[in-house]
């Protein structure tokens, strides 16, 4: 598996969310909503959930393993680090 793009949208308001991202997998498979956050360690990456009934929020899609993960990480981030400097689109 290879990401082959991240399309990173900042978050202008004040608030621990920095930015919302999409990646997609081998020119074939894109996940949406992927939520970088800025944390007491710093930043890191919540994948895309939904609220289930009993109040508890679930993953929707998410790595299997720590080093997927790991990956998907750096590469958000790393991405997210060159878009953080880019001015902001006008629309």
């Amino acid at each position: 598996m290879r990401i082959t793009d991240v399309r990173v949208r900042k978050i202008s308001k004040e608030g621990k969310m920095k930015a919302v991202v999409s990646i997609t997998l081998d020119d074939e498979f894109v996940v949406h909503d992927i939520k970088v956050i800025e944390g007491e360690k710093g930043l890191f990456i919540a994948m895309p959930s939904k609220k289930a009934s009993d109040g508890e929020y679930r993953d929707i899609a998410h790595p299997i393993n720590s080093g997927t993960r790991d990956y998907i990480q750096k590469e958000i981030l790393d991405a997210y680090d060159k878009a953080k400097d880019e001015p902001e689109e006008q629309v």
